[in-house]
């Protein structure tokens, strides 16, 4: 019978360490084994649908919602690297909604929530927008409109499917270690 691969989901808000845990880890383990990392943000739709903000009405171009993912194809890649036979040993798969939906949730080995304070989350989407070219004040507005509504209405609530819960800092490096001990052991090696 052949392996399935080892799969690791790995969610949180907006900007709270997700991308650079997931980073960390492929870099540590794709030395000691075959690794495939999926990152939700290559698979948001080329036309996007937009929302209408709760409190102030303005529109905008949704990105914090499943919606406006090309799910099909994101199901389908992740089907491929996550089946028996495939010739990953690591799946890695982070996003928003990693723990959100239940295709990625329910085959996921370990299911991991980046957890950071709104105010830090805030502070580095300010920082990584507006060096997109983004103003201070769109950065903001947006995040105020509608990022903190869908976060509190679609991604928080997925903490509570996390078999573990990461400080997004990463400073100290400790919970990333926990997670790199654990997966060596699952792992075997």
């Amino acid at each position: 019978m052949e392996k399935r691969p080892y799969v690791v989901a790995i969610a949180g808000g907006t900007c709270s360490g997700k991308s650079t845990l997931t980073d960390r880890l492929e870099a540590y383990f794709s030395p000691l084994c075959q690794v495939k990392v999926f990152h939700m943000d290559g698979y948001f739709k080329k036309n996007p649908p937009t929302t209408i903000a709760p409190i102030t009405r303005k529109e905008y171009v949704e990105h914090n919602h499943p919606e406006t993912l090309e799910l099909d194809r994101l199901y389908q890649d992740f089907q491929e690297a996550a089946a028996e036979g495939a010739p990953w040993d690591l799946v890695l798969v982070e996003g928003l909604f990693a723990l959100y939906l239940d295709p990625i949730r329910e085959r996921a080995d370990l299911k991991v929530f980046v957890d950071l304070e709104s105010d830090a989350r805030l502070v580095r989407r300010i920082v990584k927008h507006m060096a997109w070219g983004q103003t201070y004040e769109q950065v903001t507005d947006r995040y105020l409109d509608t990022v903190r509504f869908r976060h509190n209405e679609l991604i928080e609530p997925t903490r509570w499917h996390a078999d573990v819960v990461v400080n997004g800092t990463l400073d100290s490096n400790q919970g990333e270690q926990v997670v790199e001990a654990f997966l060596r052991g699952r792992l075997g090696l």
